[in-house]
């Protein structure tokens, strides 16, 4: 039973407490008593003023007192008060996720816009990754960056704020040019092979055709897919002719015509059990990143705990000090008997 305007309190043996609805019958029966029938009959009281001084009977009413103390709160330990502890536990089955960039030469094509001003396609896409990152608070997350050869900027991990500042790490000319994609699917599910969460995922984002490495794509989304890793696989850039800015230089190099290789990227995301996207705005690769970001839901598991830690022991002391005191003072300095006068 709970007590309106007394948070986190409850009795628990309620009934008791109808007990103390005796607490005044009790009194009453205490100011109605006129004591005892005399022993021993005298035809006046003044044979016996001088037999003895009065007993201190006047305070037995602070002895009974004290055993109405007693009583009431020994009913209300009885009906066991207790405060309630209640939280919500959170248990997340959180997911393994290896971001696989593409860092070759051609991801510094300034073919993509934030606030109206033009950037290249790696910085766009480390912003999108960023919100990506910030949303997915109960998942190991890695980085792994390939161009003509892969490295790893960011191995899995739940610290995202590490995770989001180590994005700088994820650059061009880190490792020879080139796009081998292959290598990089094989690098991430290398990455994910030994984690035991109960789904894993690598989000594949390039801008070109695989030209490097040892394994085909189609080769490395297979050897994934036999480790139950599923592949999202998305194409980021747009088509047409564009030349690649040399940021140590100052100069620009023409790359010709734009190749997106969407078949591959398309077998490799029905081998991986995924999907494949085609990003040619800033804005397409958000919608692309919160569309995966439904599909890979954490699971997440609540459930209210609710604990009660016991007060009955504070009325049972008092009430057992109360009872105990009433005893002492009725056996010693409140006894009822006359005490003799020297003779």
């Amino acid at each position: 039973m709970t007590i309106p305007g007394i948070k986190d309190f409850q009795i628990y043996e309620p009934l008791w407490l109808l007990l103390l609805l005796l607490t005044p019958f009790l009194a009453m029966l205490r100011g109605s008593r006129r004591g005892k029938r005399a022993a021993i009959k005298f035809p006046a009281t003044s044979l016996l003023r001088d037999l003895g001084r009065p007993a201190r009977s006047g305070f037995g009413g602070f002895v009974f007192g004290l055993v109405l103390i007693s009583f009431v709160f020994g009913v209300a330990a009885l009906s066991r008060p207790q405060k309630v502890l209640s939280y919500d536990e959170e248990k997340a089955e959180g997911i393994s996720i290896m971001l696989t960039f593409d860092v070759s030469l051609s991801m510094l094509i300034e073919d993509m816009y934030i606030g109206g001003h033009p950037v290249n396609r790696l910085t766009a896409a480390k912003r999108v990754v960023a919100d990506f990152i910030k949303d997915r608070q109960s998942d190991k997350i890695g980085i792994v960056a390939f161009a003509g050869e892969t490295y790893l900027p960011c191995p899995l991990t739940l610290d995202r704020d590490w995770l989001i500042n180590n994005l700088d790490r994820v650059q061009t000319q880190r490792v020879g040019d080139g796009t081998a994609i292959g290598s990089g699917i094989a690098s991430a599910a290398n990455r994910l092979r030994r984690e035991k969460t109960a789904s894993k995922i690598i989000v594949l984002l390039t801008d070109g055709a695989n030209n490097s490495g040892r394994l085909s794509p189609q080769d490395a989304a297979r050897l994934g897919a036999t480790l139950g890793i599923k592949i999202y696989s998305i194409a980021f850039g747009t088509p047409g002719i564009h030349s690649i800015p040399d940021p140590r230089r100052g100069t620009f190099t023409p790359v010709g015509q734009q190749l997106f290789d969407e078949k591959t990227l398309q077998e490799v995301a029905n081998i991986g059990n995924g999907r494949f996207y085609m990003a040619q705005s800033l804005n397409s690769l958000e919608n692309v990143f919160a569309e995966i970001n439904e599909l890979e839901k954490t699971k997440i598991q609540r459930r209210k705990i609710t604990e009660t830690d016991e007060l009955f022991p504070w009325p049972l002391a008092v009430s057992a000090a109360a009872l105990f005191l009433a005893l002492l003072l009725s056996l010693t300095i409140l006894h009822s008997a006359p005490e003799p006068l020297a003779t």
